[in-house]
């Protein structure tokens, strides 16, 4: 939980970074199909970039469609969505704070050289 929070921190600008929430929409658990697709899309980079963290920190990452109690939906376009995400950041990099942020996390857990670039291996891909 912390490290999707975390996430969109490390997303959000200086400005957001004022506002409660930063400035991101957000309906609790019970979403409708509508309210949950608008959930997914301001979702996909902040699950990202936490699922990058995970790895660096050593922890499998699970997608999170957060919605128990809305409408069943098929969140599959979603994982993907997420999955080439990290597809993107990988090939282009994260922010400097993001990438600071998980250079720290693969040094404190060992889980790596802090420099090495986001590997796409079967620890990632799992998660989907």
């Amino acid at each position: 939980m912390m490290l999707v929070e975390l996430s969109h921190w490390l997303i959000a600008g200086p400005q957001r970074r004022l506002k409660e929430d930063f400035g991101y929409w957000y309906r609790p658990d019970g979403r409708n199909e509508d309210e949950q697709k608008a959930f997914e899309q301001v979702e996909v980079k902040p699950q990202a970039i936490e699922w990058i963290l995970s790895q660096a920190a050593g922890y499998r990452f699970y997608i999170s469609a957060d919605n128990l109690n809305g409408e069943a939906t098929d969140n599959s376009s979603f994982k993907e969505a997420v999955y080439h995400q990290v597809v993107d950041y990988a090939e282009h990099g994260l922010s400097k704070r993001a990438q600071s942020f998980r250079e720290a996390l693969v040094a404190f857990y060992g889980t790596g050289d802090p420099k090495a670039p986001i590997l796409l291996d079967a620890f990632l891909i799992g998660a989907i």
